[in-house]
């Protein structure tokens, strides 16, 4: 009975249990209850050890290569200690050992189940988890891993060992795939941790990778992947992937500041490389200094030439009578480029051939200025304005500037960058469209006032409409006035506190250089190979100057200052407030209709005496009625753009003051902190610097507009002012 017991154990079946592991009913009536006890103890572990045993036999034929390696880690476990105490007891029943046989004699069954007590607990966890494991079909290595490393948290030892074994085991081969796709930048054909794009997987990543880790092994496997794949003449050197992989084979994923602290170094050595050999600071200061000239408007000569450049299109395709030539097309913006580079410093940049214009609802005919009222956005309408954009006032339809960019450069590029780039130029375009009509608007005007004058000396003609005249071409200069001055205000602005401004911040950090030299991790090939006089901006100098050791800037670093630096322009643009975006096109939009209709007028805001008098075909009774209808439409243009500028203002100041209190706010947490340390200090004082350099580009521009204190003193209505005269005349 003793060997048929045994042979149970190994996982041989018996008459003597049931498919459920109770003893059978026939064999009951001969057994002591205590002895009938021990046997079904025996027999649950038996049961349990089948069970295993078959599922693992399952379950290595699953084409996941982790359930393969959890299952032969499962059966070395089993054959090395389970199987192996089988067998070992086996020996000492034969061997008559004292310890487990009475006097030499007989066994009893408590000591058999004393021996195999130990394993209860242990197999009856790991029933559970194969049968978890095979009641799912998919298990990624991140889940299974997390899986494994949940089930060892417990005060059994022998049961946390097995599963942390089990762990460690799925954990080398999630180790490999990781080396592959570190070190190399290559990706399984099965089982991969990133797609094909280099995007992590999360499920396969488990939760004691940390985000800031998982970042760090997208931005390395995707920068060795595209050196790879770009066949660069330049490759990452066999001692420094060879030092990586060393230091992955030292660490798990479950040692989770370990790991974190190797990933981390991975990043610096890997970005220092790239830094030296593939993508320069010089190169990356080329494509921001590009990208300023032609997105941002820095480029003057080239920005206006292409603004007159399409406007003669525009002028060209409108007069056409018929036919293809009627329509614009993208080539035909891209013949503009072309023109407007001739004669500037944009003729002979290689970087204008990156430049191309898109028209994102296809070829069309160009659309005149709209001489229809524009809405005037108040502060309670500003919690339903959106997608304000800019892209459709220089063309008259929608018209997106893109720059194509390849590698290396995509490595330091985002389609959010360019697409913050193009929202940038589109709303820079637009203010100098408008800027420069109102110009040739008041150039129109000043040549026909003057020709008017060699006919009507000091006066403005007429006989019956001479004080109507008068006060229609007062009203029309002090428009285009008012118009020229907010544009010139509001473009000073733009170019010289916004652009300016945060360009030079940027090339003034991209121009410093290190405090230290390269990472003591990098191998000595390394540091032989590298040019001494490369110079990396650091962490610490883009950060605005908080005191702490330098860290070296890597290009996922680079791109959250770039960012930044572009989030800055968007906010100083206004362009991220609805509100102050949607007013600054209302405005736009009143002097383009201005502008519309002086030329649709000849040029002039006043009628031609002959055209109103006695050639007129109502005879002298028609006389001045052409006057008082321009006047209508002057006036109406005059109150619009004055209601539009103070609401403007209100809009600023209010958008302002609520910049300051959260400024205010972010102050008062920070210097109420008590025993949080300076970290945290500085954390909060980072998150208002945004804040901070928005509410002072606010302040300049506020400034600009209410220099003369034409918008902050308060204004008496003509009522007010009525009645203050009657008060004074009583008086």
């Amino acid at each position: 009975m003793i060997a048929e017991i045994l042979l149970v154990l190994a996982g041989h079946s018996s008459s003597i249990f049931s498919s459920e592991g109770f003893v059978d009913p026939s064999f009951s009536s001969l057994l002591h209850p205590g002895e009938q006890q021990c046997l079904e103890s025996l027999g649950r572990i038996a049961l349990r050890y089948r069970k295993v045993k078959s599922s693992c036999l399952k379950l290595s034929r699953s084409p996941s290569r982790y359930i393969n390696a959890l299952c032969a880690k499962l059966n070395e476990i089993l054959t090395n200690e389970y199987e192996a105490l089988v067998i070992e007891t086996e020996a000492k029943v034969l061997q008559r050992d004292a310890s487990l046989v009475g006097r030499g004699s007989f066994v009893p069954l408590s000591s058999i189940r004393a021996s195999f007590a130990e394993w209860d607990n242990p197999l009856g966890v790991l029933e559970s988890l194969v049968e978890k494991i095979e009641n799912t079909s998919d298990w990624p290595a991140g889940k299974l891993i997390d899986l494994l490393l949940k089930k060892s948290e417990t005060g059994i030892q022998r049961v946390a060992s097995i599963l942390t074994r089990l762990a460690v085991a799925v954990q080398c081969v999630w180790r490999a795939q990781l080396q592959a796709f570190v070190v190399h930048g290559t990706l399984a054909a099965s089982d991969p941790i990133a797609s094909d794009d280099y995007t992590l997987i999360d499920d396969c990543f488990p939760s004691s990778v940390t985000p800031q880790a998982r970042e760090s092994i997208m931005y390395v496997g995707r920068a060795i992947g595209t050196v790879k794949a770009a066949k660069w003449h330049a490759q990452m050197p066999r001692a420094l992937a060879l030092q990586h992989s060393k230091m992955l084979d030292s660490v798990l994923p479950m040692q989770q500041y370990p790991f974190d602290t190797v990933i981390a170094q991975i990043r610096i050595n890997v970005s220092e490389w790239l830094w030296l050999n593939v993508l320069t600071p010089r190169d990356v200061e080329d494509a921001v200094e590009s990208l300023a000239n032609y997105f941002l408007m820095r480029n003057g000569e080239f920005s206006l030439s292409l603004i007159r450049e399409i406007e003669r299109l525009k002028v060209s395709r409108l007069t056409s009578r018929s036919g293809p030539s009627t329509v614009i097309r993208e080539q035909d913006l891209h013949l503009a480029l072309l023109r407007a580079s001739l004669g500037t410093s944009a003729q002979h940049d290689p970087s204008l051939t990156h430049l191309r214009f898109t028209l994102p609802s296809g070829p069309l005919r160009p659309l005149l200025p709209s001489l229809s009222l524009p809405k005037v956005p108040t502060l309670s309408s500003s919690t339903v304005i959106e997608n304000v954009t800019f892209d459709d006032i220089l063309l008259g339809t929608h018209l997106r500037l893109t720059y194509s960019i390849s590698w290396p450069l995509d490595l330091f590029l985002q389609s959010t960058d360019l697409s913050a780039y193009a929202d940038i130029f589109a709303f820079l375009s637009s203010l100098r469209h408008v800027h420069t009509r109102i110009h040739t608007c008041w150039a129109s005007l000043s040549n026909a006032q003057r020709a008017r004058r060699r006919w009507t000396g000091l006066g403005e003609g007429g006989t019956q409409d001479l004080s109507a005249r008068r006060d229609l071409l007062r009203c029309a200069w002090g428009v285009v006035r008012i118009m020229s001055w907010f544009l010139d205000v509001l473009l000073g602005y733009m170019m010289t506190d916004v652009v300016d401004g945060e360009f030079r911040r940027l090339k003034s950090a991209l121009r410093l250089k290190p405090s230290g030299g390269l990472s003591s991790a990098t191998s000595g090939e390394t540091i032989a190979s590298a040019p001494s006089q490369s110079s990396l901006p650091s962490l610490t100098s883009l950060n605005g100057g908080i005191s702490g050791a330098a860290t070296h800037l890597d290009f996922t670093t680079l791109r959250n200052f770039h960012r930044n630096y572009l989030d800055r322009i968007l906010s100083g643009s206004l362009l991220t407030q609805s509100a102050l975006s949607a007013t600054l096109r209302s405005i736009f939009e009143v002097c383009e209709r201005f502008t519309a209709q002086i030329e649709r007028w000849g040029g002039d805001v006043l009628p031609e005496l002959l055209i109103e008098g006695t050639l007129a075909p109502g005879g002298s009774d028609s006389v001045g009625q052409m006057v008082k209808e321009r006047w209508v439409t002057v006036k109406d243009i005059d109150e619009r753009l004055q209601t539009l500028l103070e609401s403007f203002y209100e809009q600023l100041t209010s958008s302002n003051s609520l910049l300051f209190g959260m400024g205010d706010t972010t102050l008062m947490n920070a210097t109420n902190v008590s025993g949080m340390g300076l970290t945290s200090v500085r954390t909060k004082f980072k998150r208002g610097e945004g804040e901070e350099d928005t509410r002072r580009l606010i302040e300049r521009l506020l400034l600009r507009l209410d220099f003369n204190g034409g918008y902050s003193k308060p204004r008496l209505n003509e009522e007010e002012v009525i009645l203050g005269q009657d008060a004074l005349n009583r008086t």
